[in-house]
């Protein structure tokens, strides 16, 4: 049965940086998903503005491009009446050319307003400056992107600068992770069933894997990534997001506030990694020449074409929480580009069994594993202890449990941005981050990154297409664990 979709309220969203990668990637597919379900009411505009000179017409044309590259089989009268939202118009981030016609094209308007400012964060203050300046800000609501800021003092910076502007509860700082489908299942499992909470402690869970994969190098993304590595691209933002998910305490209530105050006390409860922990506790690595699923790749310095870079492009961690719940529970983290297979996934490693009944013939018995597959193949998969058919005695092996949400609901699986944008129109921001959020990951992240900055060895090398430096390997087999790796 097909999901009934709920039409937001009318609304205006414009988009600074609606020319970039990111809008023909993800932002123009997403609202005509959403508009092609019904969910968008009639009278919705859609503006894009960006620096670049075209008319409304060269818009529709560069977002009728974008969607058939990237929005699969469309509609076509879906398609038109979509396009008939978009508008586009020259704008300045950083002088005062277009916000006059801006502000007369929002002028009288009583719809919904939102600014997604997808450009770079060093924009986002002269944007919001000006968006103020010019009256437009009343009762509106900006939507950001990551990254907030490179460290804790920028990040403070970028926060200020948006918060001159707008107050808290009308920001949206947007992490895409948080709006995968199974990202929200994982509170549903938490929650919603008898079956797993009772044992969601560290009495039952022998430690935690995070892992977000990718098989591509720097692609488009040079000039950015050089400038962040795997620590601040990932880990401080989409990992450290997921771990709260998985440690957090039950709210009180499925509201915004009650969610990111839990998810707040386990970032201020990580145990910090500083001085010589550094080194134990953390793997920093940089990818060489090596294979693909396209065949041969070069290595990051040569794609960067810089001899001399000391950007990480995977990272590994191991971090602890000091809490109740949790104490005496490791969560590793891991995350890098030109790995074996592109994956995001949490493991859940129960604790083995006190004792066994059965004797040596039945096999060795496996801890239960829990694996939260968010992309791709999204799915839960539970693996438990069973009997091997037939006769000839007790024979036990590991099954998993298997759902596969392609399997289970005969819908098309909406992208995290299309739940993402009609929340904010919603006023919902349960799946955004606040900014005491921001700044208490940034907190513990930066004295990592100051380490590894005034460490003489570079991040240590590992061949593309293998799961990383060998020492992440040793970072779990020192604690007797190994990374969970499938095909």
């Amino acid at each position: 049965m097909a999901p009934r979709t709920i039409m937001v309220e009318p609304f205006d969203l414009v988009v600074f940086g609606a020319t970039g990668d990111l809008a023909a990637r993800k932002l123009i597919p997403a609202l005509y998903h959403r508009d092609e379900a019904g969910q968008i009411a009639p009278g919705s505009r859609i503006i894009g503005a960006s620096r670049r000179s075209m008319g409304d017409a060269d818009y529709r044309g560069f977002a009728h491009e974008a969607l058939a590259q990237h929005a699969g089989p469309m509609d076509d009268e879906a398609l038109a009446r979509f396009e008939e939202r978009l508008s586009y118009l020259e704008v300045t981030a950083t002088g005062d050319e277009g916000w006059t016609a801006l502000a007369e094209t929002l002028a009288g308007s009583p719809r919904i307003r939102v600014f997604y400012l997808a450009t770079g964060p060093e924009l986002f203050g002269p944007i919001c400056e000006r968006i103020g300046r010019h009256g437009l800000a009343s009762d509106a609501r900006i939507v950001v992107e990551k990254p907030i800021g490179k460290n804790l003092a920028s990040a403070r910076t970028v926060n200020d600068a948006i918060g001159a502007v707008f107050p808290e509860e009308r920001i949206y700082r947007i992490d895409h992770y948080l709006g995968k489908e199974t990202v929200q299942n994982l509170m549903a499992l938490r929650f919603a069933n008898a079956l797993f909470e009772p044992l969601w402690n560290a009495a039952h869970i022998d430690h935690v894997q995070i892992t977000v994969a990718e098989t591509l190098g720097l692609e488009t993304r040079a000039g950015y990534y050089d400038t962040a590595g795997a620590l601040r691209d990932m880990v401080q933002n989409h990992i450290l997001q997921l771990l709260c998910l998985v440690a957090m305490e039950p709210p009180t209530r499925l509201s915004a506030d009650a969610v990111r105050d839990e998810k707040l006390k386990v970032l201020k409860s990580l145990t910090p990694i500083t001085g010589d922990r550094v080194a134990e506790l953390t793997v920093r690595g940089q990818y060489r020449a090596g294979a693909a699923a396209s065949g041969p790749v070069r290595g990051y310095l040569d794609e960067l074409g810089n001899t001399e870079s000391r950007t990480e492009t995977f990272a590994a961690l191991r971090v602890d929480i000091d809490s109740w719940r949790w104490a005496g529970t490791p969560f590793y983290l891991r995350t890098g580009k030109r790995l074996p297979t592109r994956v995001s996934e949490i493991m859940v490693a129960f604790r083995p069994i006190p004792h066994s009944v059965f004797d040596s013939s039945a096999g060795p018995i496996a801890a239960n594993r829990l694996v939260i597959r968010l992309q791709p193949d999204e799915g839960v998969k539970l693996c438990l202890m069973i009997k091997d058919p037939g006769p000839g005695g007790m024979r036990l092996r590991q099954v998993p449990l298997d759902m596969s949400f392609a399997d289970v609901f005969a819908t098309r699986n909406p992208d995290a941005y299309e739940r993402l944008l009609m929340d904010v129109v919603r006023g919902n921001q349960t799946l955004f981050m606040r900014r005491d959020e921001v700044e208490a990951a940034w907190t513990f992240i930066e004295p990592i990154l100051d380490a590894w900055t005034t460490h003489p060895d570079p991040p240590k090398p590992y061949t593309a297409g293998t799961w990383g430096p060998t020492a992440s390997i040793a970072l779990l087999e020192r604690d007797r664990r190994t990374w969970h790796e499938e095909g």
